[in-house]
């Protein structure tokens, strides 16, 4: 036995302590052993790549080339996994190459001329404050802002805009960038490593003589004379207008070492607030919890001693409280099948939830790792199908139900389905603003066959194993007659209690909600996890709390139609998660365009749907222990 535990014993300070150490330096993004940087030689070839143009006011993401912007000869797409794709990624080659450690100065790309729907994109683009973005050797381009007084720490914007519109209601196209590569050197050998990637953009109307495409030449720009943003004279965007592109590029040594370079993307400027709104969230919360949890053990302990004192049956029968409805408790609920479906997706989400935490904690979902999320979370919901059918069986036969096929059917394909639908409607939204964010067909064929190759048999497998084992048995006898339910207080009607049980789950969430929005619409990384760890852990032990308290006063009433009402008491929070993203967009977005509108909404739709299906399950499986904990205390003649 002791053998068994040491590995246990071992595990558990390794992941309490990543949990602490995540939480404590929230800014921090640290590389796996296995993930290698990469060294530089003086002169050696950099590759700038180019992503999607993105705005925050449409939320609809572009290909860089839908502009029209210098292409190389052949335009090569890098490699994607799933997550990239369906954030709106495509990383794709470009013109701009440098010399690692060689300065170069006002070198000129290509010269466009503008035709009239180039311009029409330009300016709409530049309207929707649209920014371009670019990675060198995996680190994305920031601009430095100015330092607020007194601040010590630079703030960086991530992407430069496409333009900007004076009040002349002219518009002027950022086509020079001046760059700055930041390079950390081996003490020990002439290598080096990228540890910083900004650029500067100006708007330049560049002056030349007669144009040689082999050997351009401008006259606006040398080593001696730098461009600065408003330096010059600006270059507007008109239909037939040409347009040359150009770029400076300076290497500057940095103290900032490899592992360390993400912190620039990662400091938040809000991280004292951070830091005091989550500390006061867990102590209300923690105190709110330990209250209820002392108040119920000290009255069920009482209740229990009180009914196992009494001396026969006539006794009991004059008692009130919840032991009068022991023959009723575990009577199968109206729609049983639809709840053990309901149950079991939750028990996948819940398991997806949990383990990709664990990823994130341990440092495998590093931001360095462009859509690792989102494929970490998509593969492991189809891996934890087997746990949703297993689950959604147990509880069927419970309910003594015979027809398991039909419930697994429904387990594999009701949630998904739903969050399928809703997916490809606002996909079709994407495709038809011609958006690099639309899924190609080959990605959503993949999804299929995620969902039908994989899911679907894993599904089938779980509610067979589940449905093999033993039936659950009730600690107490179920009567033929249904007991009649007394009518109840205006506070214990289900609509309130259930509205009211959604309150404190939704409060231990909120603020780290309002981070997890901002990152997700407002073009910021999230990394986090070890304070959404910690008030992950404390949203399952409130909702857990309050679906008990409210199933203990409603059975005190005499109503045993818990089933249900459990499930939608936690569950309900995502109502109160669902209003407080209608807030975000009135309050914090600048969405104007009604397609965007509708993407928002329906992305945050399929996000409180989820959550429903996850504080649900938690709050339902909270009761059921409880129910069967108390009625098993207790002597029933």
């Amino acid at each position: 036995m002791a053998i068994a535990a040491g590995p246990h014993r071992r595990l558990l300070p390794l992941l309490v302590a990543a949990v602490v150490l995540s939480a404590a330096t929230p800014a921090r993004a640290f590389y796996l052993p296995g993930v290698a940087p990469r060294d530089f030689q003086k002169n050696d070839e950099l590759q700038v790549k180019v992503n999607k143009l993105s705005s925050t006011k449409t939320q609809l993401p572009y290909d860089y080339y839908f502009l029209d912007y210098c292409k190389p000869e052949a335009i090569k797409n890098s490699a994607e996994n799933l997550g990239e794709v369906l954030r709106g990624d495509r990383i794709e080659n470009s013109v701009y190459n440098f010399k690692m450690r060689r300065d170069e100065s006002c070198k000129v790309v290509c010269r466009t001329k503008l035709s009239p729907e180039a311009a029409k994109n330009f300016k709409e683009k530049i309207d929707d404050e649209y920014r371009v973005n670019m990675i060198l050797d995996n680190l994305p381009v920031v601009v430095p802002r100015q330092t607020r007084e007194g601040s010590q720490t630079p703030s960086f914007e991530h992407g430069y805009r496409v333009g900007y519109k004076l009040k002349d209601d002219k518009y002027y196209i950022n086509n020079h960038l001046s760059f700055k590569v930041l390079y950390h050197e081996d003490p020990n050998s002439p290598e080096a490593r990228i540890v910083g990637f900004h650029v500067i953009p100006s708007s330049i109307k560049h002056e030349y003589g007669t144009w040689d495409d082999k050997n351009p030449t401008v006259q606006t720009c040398n080593a001696n004379n730098k461009i600065t943003p408003g330096s010059h004279t600006p270059q507007d965007v008109v239909p037939e207008a040409y347009v040359v592109f150009s770029y400076d590029v300076s290497f500057e040594a940095s103290e900032i070492i490899w592992a360390s370079r993400w912190d620039v993307y990662l400091l938040s400027s809000d991280s004292q607030i951070h830091w005091f709104s989550i500390i006061n969230s867990l102590m209300i919360v923690l105190f709110l919890s330990g209250m209820v949890a002392m108040i119920m053990m000290r009255t069920l302990y009482k209740d229990i001693a009180n009914y196992n004192q009494l001396d026969n049956q006539d006794e009991a029968q004059e008692e009130t409280g919840w032991k009068l409805v022991h023959g009723d408790i575990f009577r199968p609920p109206v729609h049983s099948g639809l709840l053990c479906v309901y149950v079991g997706t939750g028990v996948q989400f819940f398991g997806m939830t949990v383990v990709t935490m664990m990823f994130a904690l341990l440092g495998f979902l590093s931001p360095a790792n462009r859509g690792g999320l989102m494929t970490a979370m998509v593969l492991l919901w189809v891996f934890m199908g087997v746990l949703a059918g297993y689950t959604s069986s147990r509880l069927y036969k419970m309910f003594k139900g015979t027809e398991w096929k039909k419930i697994t059917l429904k387990t594999a394909f009701m949630f998904p389905g739903i969050i399928f639908a809703l997916f490809f409607f606002l996909n079709a939204l994407i495709w038809g603003e011609k958006s690099s964010g639309a899924v190609p067909f080959g990605t959503m064929f993949a999804l299929f066959l995620l969902w039908f190759g994989i899911s679907v048999p894993l599904v089938f497998v779980g509610s067979f194993l589940g449905f093999k084992q033993p039936a659950i048995e009730d600690p107490v006898k179920t009567n033929k007659i249904p007991r009649q339910i007394p009518e109840q207080a205006w506070y214990l009607q289900p609509a309130f209690s259930i509205l009211a049980g959604g309150i404190l789950p939704f409060g231990a969430v909120f603020i780290e909600l309002f981070f997890i929005l901002t990152s997700i619409w407002l073009n910021q990384f999230y990394y986090i996890f070890g304070f959404l760890f910690i008030v992950f852990i404390i949203l399952i032990v409130t909702c857990a709390e309050i679906t008990i308290v409210l199933c203990y006063f409603q059975l005190c009433s005499e109503d045993y139609h818990w089933w249900w009402r459990a499930y939608l008491t936690a569950g309900s929070s995502a109502l109160y998660l669902f209003a407080y993203a209608i807030f975000y967009f009135f309050n914090k977005l600048e969405i104007t365009k009604f397609v965007s509108g509708i993407l928002y909404f329906g992305y945050m739709l399929i996000i409180s749907y989820a959550f429903f299906v996850l504080t649900g399950t938690i709050g339902f499986y909270a009761c059921f222990w409880f129910v069967r904990k108390i009625y098993a205390s207790v002597k029933i003649d």
